[in-house]
C-alpha cells in the first residue's frame, strides 16, 4: 500500500457547486445528470471514485450512480440503515474519513461492485428537512486521509445535491396520503405532556419557515457582510427581549431568555456558518446547512437536554434566517383572535414571547419535550401545551377548533359537539378553583390542628418575584444551577456565574434560597466535558460525580456562589451523593473556596448552612453519620424512586408498575423523619411528589413538614392542607405503612373523602 498522504481541493470549491448547480439543472434524465455530477465531484478530489446512494425506503439505501465502481452495481446494491460504511453513515448522521475503508470494522465487501483497488474512504450524511435522505461517498485507490476542507466542501456539496435532487424530482419524498381528508376530519391524538391546563380555542398557525431558494454565491464576502449585520440584528432583538423581561414585576422570563441570548452568541454555532459561506453557499443556506447538520446529528443522542437545545438552534436558525430576508420574526404574527391555540412545528422560547401580549391559550407542536425552554416559558405563561402531534401543522386550518390538554397529554383538531360541550364545562370549574385559589393566597399554611407547613418554590431558569413575595411561601427550596453550563459551548467562568447567581439573591428579598450545586452530565450533556457515550446516563457520570473528578468546575461554582452571596445567608445543597466520603471530599473543596475568599477580603456570606440531596438509596444505610456532618437534607423523589424500583421513569411500559404511595416508600420516608428529627437537621422534599395534592399529604403524614413545588402547586396543596387534622393522618399512617399493599393511594382517597379533602 502506498504511504499516507493528506489532500487538498484541487480547484476552488465555489466552481464546484456552478458545476453541480448547472448539471442538476440539465434536460438530461436524472441517471445522466447523477452520473455527471460524480465525474465531477471525483475529478475535484482528485480520486477515483464518487458514489451517490439515496434513501429508496426508510430503512434502506440504493446506490443511484456512481464514477469508478461497476456501472452494473447502480440500483443493484442497496444496504441498510447501519449496515456497511454507507450505512453507518446514515444510521449516525457522521462523517467517515478513512485511509483504508477495509479496515473499519463497519465494512462491508460487496462484490458486485469491484472496490477492492480502493483504500481511501471519506462519507457525509445527506441532510434534507432533518433527516438522512442519502450518503455521498468519495474513494481513492491510494491510502489517504482527506483534508477537513475537503470534508467541508463534500459536506456543502451534499447539501446542495439534496436540494436540487429533491426539486428537480431525482428523489422523491413520501408524501402524506389522503391529506384533504386529514384537513377536514376530526382528530384526537395521544400527545406528548409538556405544559399542565386545558384550553379550547380557534387554531392560529405560526409563521412559515421562509424558502431558501439561492443556494451559491458569487460573492462570499458580500455574503458574509450580510451574515454578520443579521446576527447583529439577532442579538439585538434578544437584548430587546430580555430588557423588557427584566422590567417585569415577576421577572418569570429572564433567565431562559438570558440562555436562550447565550445560544444566539455561540461561537461555534457562528463560526460553522461563516464556514459555509466561504465553501460557496449564499449566508441563508449556509444556516439551513449547519442547522440540517446539527440537527439530524443531535437527533441520534437521547437527551432531554440535547432536545431542549436541538429546538433552541432550529428557532434561533429560522429567526436568523428570516433577519436575512428582512423580515422581522415577529412581523409574521399579523391580527391575532381574542383568544387562540397556536400550531407550530416548533417553538422557541423568544417565539412564545413575542406571543405573550396576545391572548394565546394554548400551544400544540409537531416536536419537542418537557424539558425544552419553550415548555419551561410556557409553564411559566400557564399556558397549556403538548408535543409529539405529527404533521400538525400540515394538517391545521386557520380557525379550526382545537383542544390542548396538558394533563393528560391529549389535542383535538375539529372536536364533536358532544367534546366541545364537556371540556367547555370542565374549563369553567377549573376557573373558579383558580378564583378560590387567588381570594386565600395570605392564608396562613396551617393545619386545622395548628401545625405549620413551610411551602417554598422549586425554580432553576427565573426567579419568580410575585410568588416568592407571597406570604404563604417561605424561600426558594431548589435552585438548580446548571442554567450557565447548558447554555454555553465552553465552561463558564466565575464572573459569568456571579453575575446570575447575584440577581437571584437579589431578587430573594431576603427569603432563604437553597442553591444545588450543578447536575450536569448523564442526560445533561455539555460538550466540553467529553462523557461519551453511557448506557445508563441516569446512574453514570454526572452531577457531584463529575465535581470530583473535574473539580476546577466544582471550585469555580464554589467562589462564585460565595462570592455572589454579598454578605447574605448561603445555603448550599450536593446532588448525586451515594457515600459521605463523597460529601466530605465535595464539602472540603467548598471550604478550601471559603478559605480563599477570606484571604482575598472578599465579603463573605453571612453564615453558610451546607446540605445534601437524598436521592440515591445507598445514603439511607448511612443517615447517622451522614446528619452529624449536615445542615439540613432534601429529598429527590424522582432519582430515590426510579433507584429504589429498579424502575426507569422514562420506561412507559413501566409506567404505574410502581406507585410512589408504595408502603416502602411511607415506611423510608417516616423514618428518615424521625432520623433528621433526632438530630436537630432540617428535612425538606423538593420531588415531584411534593406537587401534588395527594402525595403531599401522605409527605406530611410521614413528618415532613417543608414541601418545595413549583408555584402553581402552591395554591392546591395549601387548600388541601388547611382542612387536614395531621396528628390524625399520621396516626393512620402508622398502621398503613406496616400493609404488604401495592399502595396505600386508595387509604388516603378514603381518609381525604372523609374528611372533605381537595385532592
Amino acid at each position: 500500500m502506498p504511504p499516507l498522504s493528506l489532500v487538498s481541493p484541487n480547484e476552488s470549491p465555489l466552481e464546484l457547486l456552478r458545476s453541480i448547480r448547472d448539471i442538476m439543472r440539465q434536460d438530461a434524465d436524472a441517471e445522466a445528470r447523477l452520473s455527471k455530477l460524480t465525474q465531477a465531484i471525483s475529478k475535484q478530489f482528485d480520486s477515483q471514485v464518487c458514489s451517490i446512494y439515496f434513501a429508496r425506503s426508510g430503512s434502506e439505501l440504493e446506490l443511484f450512480a456512481t464514477h469508478g465502481l461497476n456501472p452494473a452495481a447502480v440500483h443493484q446494491t442497496r444496504l441498510r440503515f447501519g449496515e456497511g460504511l454507507v450505512g453507518e453513515i446514515a444510521a449516525t448522521a457522521n462523517v467517515l474519513n478513512l485511509p483504508d475503508a477495509s479496515q473499519h470494522p463497519k465494512f462491508s465487501y460487496r462484490p458486485e461492485t469491484n472496490e477492492d483497488a480502493f483504500h481511501a474512504f471519506i462519507g457525509v450524511p445527506v441532510f434534507y428537512q432533518h433527516r438522512v435522505i442519502g450518503v455521498l461517498v468519495v474513494q481513492s485507490s491510494d491510502a489517504r486521509i482527506y483534508s477537513e476542507a475537503q470534508s467541508e466542501i463534500l459536506q456543502t456539496v451534499a447539501m446542495i445535491l439534496a436540494e436540487t435532487a429533491v426539486a428537480s424530482n431525482v428523489v422523491t419524498l413520501p408524501r402524506l396520503t389522503g391529506e384533504d381528508d386529514r384537513r377536514s376530519s376530526s382528530h384526537c391524538f395521544a400527545c406528548t405532556k409538556v405544559a399542565p391546563g386545558l384550553a379550547m380555542a380557534p387554531v392560529v398557525l405560526h409563521r412559515p419557515k421562509i424558502d431558501v431558494q439561492k443556494l451559491i454565491t458569487d460573492n462570499t464576502s458580500w455574503e458574509e457582510e450580510r451574515l454578520e449585520k443579521a446576527i447583529g440584528e439577532l442579538q439585538a432583538s434578544l437584548d430587546d427581549m430580555l430588557r423588557k423581561a427584566r422590567g417585569h414585576s415577576d421577572d418569570k422570563q429572564f433567565e431562559v431568555l438570558e440562555a436562550y441570548r447565550m445560544f444566539a452568541r455561540d461561537k461555534g454555532w457562528i463560526r460553522r456558518i461563516g464556514e459555509a459561506i466561504n465553501n460557496g453557499l449564499t449566508a441563508e443556506a449556509a444556516v439551513k446547512k449547519v442547522e440540517e447538520e446539527m440537527h439530524a446529528r443531535m437527533q441520534q443522542i437521547d437527551s432531554d437536554y440535547i432536545a431542549q437545545r436541538m429546538q433552541d438552534m432550529e428557532d434561533l436558525s429560522d429567526r436568523l434566517i428570516y433577519h436575512l430576508a428582512g423580515v422581522m420574526p415577529s412581523a409574521a404574527h399579523g391580527d391575532l383572535p381574542d383568544a387562540f391555540i397556536l400550531v407550530a412545528s416548533s417553538l422557541g422560547p423568544a417565539d412564545l414571547l413575542e406571543y405573550q401580549d396576545h391572548a394565546i391559550k394554548g400551544v400544540i407542536l409537531d416536536s419537542g419535550s418537557a424539558a425544552s425552554h419553550v415548555a419551561i416559558i410556557a409553564r411559566m405563561m400557564d399556558i397549556p401545551m403538548v408535543a409529539g402531534v405529527r404533521d400538525i401543522a400540515r394538517i391545521s386550518n386557520p380557525g379550526d377548533l382545537a383542544i390542548v390538554d396538558g394533563d393528560t397529554g391529549e389535542a383535538y383538531l375539529r372536536p364533536p359537539q358532544d367534546i366541545q360541550q364537556a371540556i367547555a364545562e370542565h374549563i369553567a370549574t377549573q376557573d373558579k378553583l383558580l378564583q378560590a385559589y387567588a381570594a386565600h393566597a395570605d392564608d396562613a399554611p396551617v393545619t386545622q390542628d395548628g401545625q405549620r407547613i413551610s411551602l417554598n418554590l422549586n425554580t432553576g431558569l427565573s426567579m419568580d418575584g410575585e410568588a416568592l413575595r407571597r406570604k404563604d411561601v417561605d424561600g426558594i427550596g431548589l435552585y438548580r444551577t446548571e442554567l450557565p453550563y447548558l447554555a454555553n459551548s465552553d465552561m463558564p467562568d466565575v464572573d459569568e456565574q456571579k453575575h446570575i447567581y447575584s440577581k437571584i439573591f437579589r431578587y430573594s428579598a431576603g427569603k432563604p434560597v437553597i442553591f444545588r450545586s450543578f447536575d450536569i452530565g448523564g442526560d445533561k450533556q455539555v460538550p466540553y466535558l467529553d462523557a461519551g457515550v453511557e448506557e445508563n446516563p441516569a446512574m453514570g457520570w454526572r452531577a457531584t460525580r463529575v465535581g470530583l473528578d473535574r473539580p476546577v468546575i466544582l471550585r469555580r461554582q464554589f467562589r462564585a456562589l460565595i462570592r455572589a452571596s454579598g454578605g447574605q445567608p448561603l445555603y448550599i445543597m450536593f446532588p448525586f451523593i451515594a457515600t459521605v466520603s463523597e460529601f466530605d471530599e465535595t464539602y472540603a473543596i467548598f471550604e478550601r473556596e471559603l478559605e480563599r475568599a477570606k484571604v482575598e477580603n472578599v465579603r463573605l456570606p453571612k453564615y453558610v448552612r451546607v446540605g445534601c440531596m437524598i436521592e440515591i438509596p445507598s445514603l439511607l444505610w448511612q443517615l447517622p453519620q451522614l446528619l452529624s456532618k449536615v445542615d439540613f437534607v432534601s429529598v429527590g423523589s424522582n432519582d430515590l424512586l426510579q433507584f429504589l424500583f429498579a424502575c426507569d421513569r422514562g420506561c412507559e411500559k413501566l409506567s404505574g408498575r410502581y406507585d410512589p404511595l408504595s408502603p416502602v416508600v411511607m415506611r423510608i420516608l417516616k423514618d428518615l423523619a424521625q432520623q433528621c428529627q433526632k438530630q436537630a437537621v432540617s428535612l425538606s422534599f423538593c420531588g415531584a411528589m411534593a406537587s401534588r395534592p395527594m402525595e403531599a399529604l401522605a409527605l406530611m403524614a410521614c413528618g415532613i413538614t417543608n414541601l418545595s413545588m413549583p408555584h402553581s402547586s402552591i395554591g392546591p396543596v395549601k387548600a388541601m392542607l388547611r382542612k387536614v387534622d395531621l396528628r390524625a393522618l399520621q396516626q393512620e399512617m402508622t398502621e398503613w405503612i406496616s400493609l404488604p399493599d401495592h399502595s396505600i393511594r386508595n387509604h388516603l382517597e378514603a381518609f381525604a373523602s372523609a374528611n372533605n379533602l381537595d385532592l
